[in-house]
């Protein structure tokens, strides 16, 4: 159901975001609610229908990850100036991209499909579930890591004749 994990996002125009926003997460687990609420204050300034809670679920799943299994030491990374798990929220008029960048080349993993009664390891799926699309890519240029990015088709706008 997950494969292939490691696939680029759908083409889109990046000269036509309408809307962009994004965020440093410090490497605790307190930043998954950091996170959320970004997302959840981001969200409300946009239209989005009724994406929302979708929308801050993702986001919780791919930051809680990114902290468990990309960092090397959470701990020992906790007091850098530039924190390496960053948050991005990017909207076109009928589409919102959420990516959580990490300094880990390696893929997301899923868990264990057929225990749904465990307390982790579902992320992903809840993932797969409730975004449209998602996967992952390795970062290009001087940054060092990978994206995990999920997409989300949004209603597109109600036109009004005059």
């Amino acid at each position: 159901m997950l494969e292939p994990l490691r696939q680029g996002l759908p083409p889109l125009d990046l000269a036509t975001v309408s809307s962009a926003a994004s965020c440093a997460l410090p490497s605790r687990l307190e930043a998954v609610r950091e996170a959320r609420q970004f997302t959840r204050m981001t969200l409300g300034q946009w239209d989005v229908g009724d994406r929302n809670d979708d929308v801050c679920l993702v986001v919780s799943e791919l930051v809680t990850n990114a902290l468990r299994h990309a960092m090397p030491c959470p701990t020992a990374l906790a007091d850098e100036q530039d924190p390496p798990v960053r948050l991005h929220l990017m909207r076109w008029t009928a589409r919102l991209v959420c990516a959580v960048r990490d300094p880990s080349l390696e893929g997301p993993v899923a868990g264990d499909s057929e225990d749904f009664s465990a307390e982790s390891g579902r992320g992903l799926f809840l993932v797969d579930s409730f975004a449209d699309s998602w996967g992952w890519h390795p970062l290009a240029g001087t940054l060092t890591g990978k994206a995990v990015w999920a997409l989300f088709q949004l209603p597109c706008a109600p036109v009004y004749a005059e």
